[in-house]
């Protein structure tokens, strides 16, 4: 039965989007150790109006959770499962390592090729590079460029002295500031894409995390903060929030906006001692604290999210493959059951559901942080790496977002059962995972050209 136009207007935003005869653009954009109170939106001295507008025209989702640092997180993301069980938790994969998210897990960008997509990725991958079956051309995407591990130089395009750029597996040497460089191949796309196809637009820039380096252009913007590290890390994310701003004028002048579904989130929480700023949240990038996991998120697609609401309910990044398929209409193709769920329906329409546990796990060279969210509650569990009696944390998170009333000694019994289920997560991890103590070999040096140290 055909609705006249009247009709199709009165319809609710939710019925609209079932009616839509096209799957929607989808462009993700996942800034690296973006702090909390590192964008305008939240009060920062950060100027972000990009971002800002973006929160302004979407739904700012308030507790969006990602992992403590980067690989996991990316992990998560592309896969929608747990990073416990892919080896990617406890640490990020290094330049050193062999090790990749297992070829036997399913990516999101797979599934939106089979649903008929062009899909492009543009920035930091942080997935596996050791072997050419860890590139993301053989993980769904039909174009792939940027860099294989984190901590590159932003003017050089290099990891310890070897160059990690390239495009589709094939090392590139290019002139340029990385962040600029990384706008410049997402509006590439969009400008040279299939027009008979929806596009997935999958970029992961890594500002504004370390080497702390911006063209003077920015930094003298920032000349009144005398704090070196902050004064740099401030004019890092202005000059990503700009890039940000070409990528979406780009698609307004492709007439792309109204049908293009945009998120918009940090990795990871912000590193203090870099520059970053969590305010008012405790912690920071590689802990389990919420300074650590509880990051900037944003969704807008016009006509189907309500501009300038916020939603309250819990997301973790291993949703947004779920939620993102939902919302387009493309049916998860994997095999592996998902961790992760559709909160597509929630978000759309404001509402929140109760969620079954989220973990969280990293280590460093003194300690192993633990975390998992249980309804209103919250433990972090901190571990010596010496061996000492690990400590736990009970909190009222939704009463006590900062963390400052510690109720683990009012709450022993669930205190233990939250352990528990803590430890049984735990045991998902898979034996040759990536850890903090996972070395180079003897002699190792970084190779002149990472893509083509790739083993076939």
């Amino acid at each position: 039965m055909l609705m006249n136009r009247r009709q199709f207007l009165t319809l609710p935003l939710a019925s609209v989007a079932r009616a839509a005869p096209d799957h929607p653009n989808v462009v993700i954009f996942l800034a690296d150790d973006l702090g909390w109170g590192d964008v305008g939106f939240h009060g920062s001295e950060t100027r972000t109006p990009n971002i800002d507008k973006l929160a302004r025209e979407g739904v700012e989702l308030e507790r969006f959770y990602s992992y403590p640092v980067c690989s996991p997180t990316r992990s998560g993301l592309m896969t929608g499962r747990s990073a416990m069980r892919l080896g990617v938790i406890y640490s990020v994969i290094r330049p050193h390592s062999d090790y990749g998210v297992p070829v036997e897990e399913h990516f999101m960008p797979q599934s939106f090729q089979t649903a008929g997509y062009e899909t492009a990725y543009a920035g930091k991958w942080h997935l596996g590079h050791g072997y050419t079956k860890y590139f993301p051309n053989n993980r769904g995407f039909d174009h792939a460029y940027g860099h294989f591990n984190g901590a590159i130089d932003y003017f050089k395009h290099e990891r310890d002295g070897g160059l990690d750029w390239n495009r589709d597996g094939k090392s590139l040497r290019e002139e340029g500031y990385s962040t600029d460089l990384i706008a410049s191949e997402g509006i590439r796309v969009i400008k040279n894409r299939d027009k008979s196809k929806p596009l997935f637009l999958y970029m992961p820039f890594n500002a504004p995390h370390a080497p702390l380096q911006a063209p003077e252009k920015y930094i003298d913007k920032y000349a009144s903060i005398k704090d070196e590290k902050r004064r740099s890390y401030c004019a890092m994310v202005d000059a990503e929030d700009y890039n940000i701003g070409r990528v979406l004028e780009a698609l307004e002048q492709e007439g792309m906006t109204q049908n293009t579904l945009v998120l918009f989130f940090s990795d990871n929480g912000g590193p203090v001692n870099q520059g970053a700023r969590n305010t008012p949240l405790r912690g920071a990038k590689g802990s389990t604290w919420e300074g650590g996991t509880r990051v900037p998120a944003i969704l807008k697609w016009p006509g189907h999210l309500k501009p300038g609401t916020k939603s309250s309910q819990v997301t973790q990044m291993i949703d947004v493959f779920p939620t993102l398929a939902a919302a387009a209409g493309v049916t998860p193709r994997n095999k592996l059951p998902l961790d992760g769920k559709s909160l597509w329906s929630n978000i759309q329409n404001g509402k929140t559901t109760a969620r079954e546990n989220l973990y969280f796990a990293v280590e460093n060279e003194t300690t192993m942080w633990l975390g998992v969210h249980h309804g209103d509650w919250k433990l972090v569990r901190e571990v010596p790496a010496s061996g000492g009696q690990p400590k736990n944390y009970l909190f009222r998170i939704v009463e006590d977002p900062t963390e400052k009333n510690d109720v683990a000694a009012q709450n022993p019994e669930l205190v233990k059962e939250l352990v528990a289920a803590i430890q049984k997560w735990q045991t998902l991890y898979p034996a040759n995972g990536v850890r903090h103590t996972s070395a180079a070999k003897p002699g190792w040096k970084a190779p002149s050209q990472y893509a083509e140290a790739a083993r076939r």
